[in-house]
């Protein structure tokens, strides 16, 4: 396990939650190519590589990944499958890229897991070809908490991913996630698949929960997980179905897209109330279900949108 090492110590301040490693792997590879003035140069292209996930010595799925955070993908992965109910079901998650391998132990086993992993539905998502079955059942079983959105938090959300510096720039291919408190930037995640990036998001939601008072929390305040209640989810990609569910989830009930939205996600958004934001862009938008929830505030459409400072050596 050489390319692991330990999560850090905020993370394992709390003996009740995984234990993780913390595997990196480079997450560009340089190659040659001819431009259009045949002309040979060199750029970076996104990494992809397999990551097989093993529950207690069973082989479960295999995932292609950029491998940025390839720990809290798998957590987040068996958290939006529903294969785990806590974050406490889970003992460790051990990866090793040199076999391209995450080991899960959980603590009591996985539940039905033969009839579990027998119903797979086939996805759009890249990256990610099939779930498990089931996922759409609970739906009826979401209650979405009450949040409102301004515009101009929307907009401030828009602009914060505009000026992120990101493997998308450098290299193109892949997808964006983030998890925004108000305008704040909570959690960025790049994968090749927006699945990936949002089950990563899970992951990070369950590892670092929020403080409470013991009547708020459920159980031991330290490891109540983080509560969605007040968080926007935003993704490069289109909403689906199963990216609204899965930001239903999370308990997150406001989820915005650079991209649009299926008419299958559409008809869940709606079912469960949830605010989806799509085409954002600069100051146009879209929204496409629970406007309520939206704060509209149509002057701010007139603004110019600000262009980020230019760095001294490009002036």
């Amino acid at each position: 396990m050489s390319s692991s090492s330990l999560s850090t110590p905020s993370v394992l301040s709390s003996p009740s939650l995984p234990r993780l490693t913390q595997a990196h792997a480079p997450l560009t590879h340089a190659v040659e190519v001819v431009n259009e003035l045949g002309a040979r140069e060199q750029v970076q292209i996104p990494a992809e590589r397999p990551l097989t996930i093993y529950v207690d010595k069973r082989e479960l799925v295999t995932l292609m990944t950029l491998g940025a955070q390839p720990e809290l993908l798998v957590l987040g992965y068996l958290r939006n499958q529903r294969l785990v109910e806590s974050v406490l079901d889970i003992e460790s998650i051990t990866v090793d890229w040199e076999v391209h391998a995450a080991a899960v132990r959980t603590r009591h086993g996985i539940a039905r897991i033969e009839e579990r992993m027998a119903s797979k539905v086939v996805t759009t998502g890249c990256g990610q070809g099939s779930v498990f079955g089931g996922l759409m059942d609970e739906v009826d079983r979401i209650q979405l908490p009450d949040a409102r959105l301004t515009q101009g938090q929307l907009y401030g959300i828009v602009n914060a991913i505009r000026l992120k510096e990101t493997t998308y720039k450098s290299s193109g291919s892949v997808h964006g996630c983030a998890l925004f408190k108000g305008e704040d930037l909570l959690i960025f995640v790049e994968d090749v698949g927006r699945h990936n990036a949002i089950d990563t998001i899970a992951g990070w939601m369950w590892m670092n929960p929020e403080s409470c008072s013991s009547s708020d929390c459920a159980g031991d305040p330290a490891t109540s997980p983080m509560s969605g209640a007040d968080k926007v989810f935003y993704t490069t990609g289109r909403l689906t179905s199963e990216m609204v569910i899965k930001s239903a989830q999370m308990g997150v009930p406001i989820v915005v897209s650079r991209s649009g939205m299926t008419q299958m996600g559409h008809a869940v958004a709606q079912q469960l109330g949830l605010c989806a934001i799509g085409r954002a862009t600069n100051r146009r938008f879209v929204c496409y279900s629970a406007t309520h929830r939206l704060v509209l505030q149509p002057i701010l459409a007139q603004a110019p949108v600000v262009p980020p400072a230019r760095a001294a050596d490009e002036v």
